[in-house]
């Protein structure tokens, strides 16, 4: 999310760089830039407008501040505004009423609403700690009934039965009769989604929302489709009472128009992001942190939280302990490499990482990607334990019968092969005292992800020649 926009935005602020002050002209050669970088992105015509003017406003009698050049100054100025603009803080899921609460969620066909309540529910189970019930008040779409089923399955929460002869005011009062009932803490309403706009059917949920009296409105809109996905979400906002947005497919949205123009546009918060096709893939929406991997300064928070949430700590323990002994075999990087794709894969890390934002995007693209992890995995998963521990017995007809096992040729077991070697010659620089070192550099970054913004100063991460490039 956001690649093409991040990757503008830099370009547009090296029209400062090597600037003793700000002046009127070079502020205005830098946002014409910025200006023409969030009108590629997508982002809707009247933001992009009231965005421009209070950075010109208070970038002419902006002072820059100790130890920030003018470029840096402006960069901070520019972070500041599209927080604002994009909601500010956090809004997270008023969930505060007398139990079952009830939620209800509203879309267009195709936006991804029913996969969305089905990620909702398993956020709320596993990060609320929420006893959950899913009921589909799509009484059109019969497929839509049995896809949540499917779902709620999948995700471990209870699907309450629903018929296409059922009127939808019906089905949700019997929903949260039964929530009632069997203590249910929250209850997703699933509602009709159409192809487009119609008055019939704001006429339809406008009588649902009334009936239900759902203490949360949910609209999942598709952020592919630009400023469109705002102007829609406006055109609901306007016939009901909205408290938030879920933006879907934002993995596959390069230009990131969608979730820099809806808040403005509806005065309603975006409350989650759809991040990819697991039923895991649900971040709470920070927009101090979207803002920050925005300009390329990562999102070490978000990613904290993901390795407390996705990392099998146990085993990232048993892994750690081996490493600092300088042990390190194919088990080991089978592991890292599945832990990694839990918390999204390479690029999903890289997007959180800070000055990884920098890197251009021919060069991401030679880096490993999802494909080629499985490919690593399925490798490792042919071979036998002893294999694993002693990776120089793979010669010969072990690596044919290895390449059969996992569908791949010999020169992938070769090149995997290369790949640990780099690896496990690392590691065991990294052994004693180095690696107890970084581990308390890590430990002292989790310490701070309960408050506060975490020191990176010290960190050095992988790759980056000596310490993090921070655009300020």
């Amino acid at each position: 999310m956001f690649d093409n926009l991040t990757q503008r935005l830099s370009n547009s602020f090296k029209a400062l760089r090597g600037k003793n002050k700000l002046s009127e002209s070079n502020i205005k050669d830098a946002i014409r830039e910025v200006r023409r970088a969030l009108l590629e992105a997508d982002v809707a015509l009247e933001v992009v407008k009231v965005f421009l003017h209070k950075v010109q406003e208070k970038a002419l009698g902006l002072k820059v501040g100790e130890g920030l050049n003018p470029s840096q100054a402006f960069i901070k100025l520019i972070e500041q505004e599209l927080t604002e603009i994009i909601g500010g803080e956090n809004k997270t899921l008023d969930l505060r009423a007398q139990p079952p609460a009830v939620v209800m969620v509203a879309g267009l066909q195709g936006a991804g609403k029913t996969t969305s309540i089905a990620k909702l529910a398993r956020y709320l189970k596993e990060r609320e700690n929420k006893k959950v019930l899913v009921v589909s008040a799509d009484v059109y779409r019969p497929a839509a009934i049995q896809q949540l089923e499917v779902l709620s399955k999948q995700v471990g929460v209870e699907f309450f039965p629903s018929s296409i002869n059922d009127k939808p005011k019906d089905i949700v009062n019997s929903a949260k009769k039964h929530a009632q009932k069997q203590f249910f803490d929250v209850l997703l309403v699933d509602t009709a989604g159409r192809l487009h706009i119609d008055s019939e059917m704001m006429i339809e949920i406008q009588a649902l929302q009334k009936a239900v009296n759902p203490i949360e409105t949910l609209f999942v809109v598709d952020s592919m489709t630009g400023q469109d996905a705002a102007h829609t979400a406006k055109a609901f906002a306007d016939a009901l009472p909205l408290t938030g947005i879920i933006l879907t497919k934002t993995d596959g949205d390069a230009r990131g128009g969608a979730a820099l123009s809806v808040r403005y546009i509806t005065g309603k918060p975006i409350k989650f992001l759809g991040v990819g096709e697991k039923v895991d893939a649900l971040e709470p929406f920070h927009p101090d942190r979207i803002v920050s991997r925005l300009l390329g300064m990562g999102d070490v928070m978000s990613l904290i939280e993901d390795i407390e949430q996705k990392i099998d700590q146990k085993k990232a323990q048993k892994s750690a302990k081996k490493m600092a002994k300088g042990q390190f075999d194919l088990e080991d990087m089978r592991e890292q490499l599945l832990q990694m794709e839990q918390m999204g894969g390479m690029e999903a890390l890289m997007e959180k990482m800070p000055g990884m934002g920098q890197i251009p995007q021919n060069v991401k693209n030679q880096m490993m990607g999802a494909v080629e992890t499985k490919k690593m995995v399925a490798i490792i998963n042919s071979m036998t334990p002893k294999e694993r521990t002693h990776s120089k017995l793979v010669k010969g007809s072990r690596k044919n019968r290895i390449a059969r096992g996992s569908g791949t040729q010999p020169q992938d077991i070769n090149k995997l092969l290369k790949q640990f070697e780099k690896m496990q010659k690392q590691m065991k620089k990294m052994s004693g005292g180095k690696m107890q070192k970084m581990m308390a550099k890590m430990s002292g970054l989790q310490g701070g992800s309960g408050g506060g913004t975490p020191d990176l100063s010290a960190m050095k991460l992988p790759g980056m020649g000596g310490g993090n490039k921070f655009p300020f």
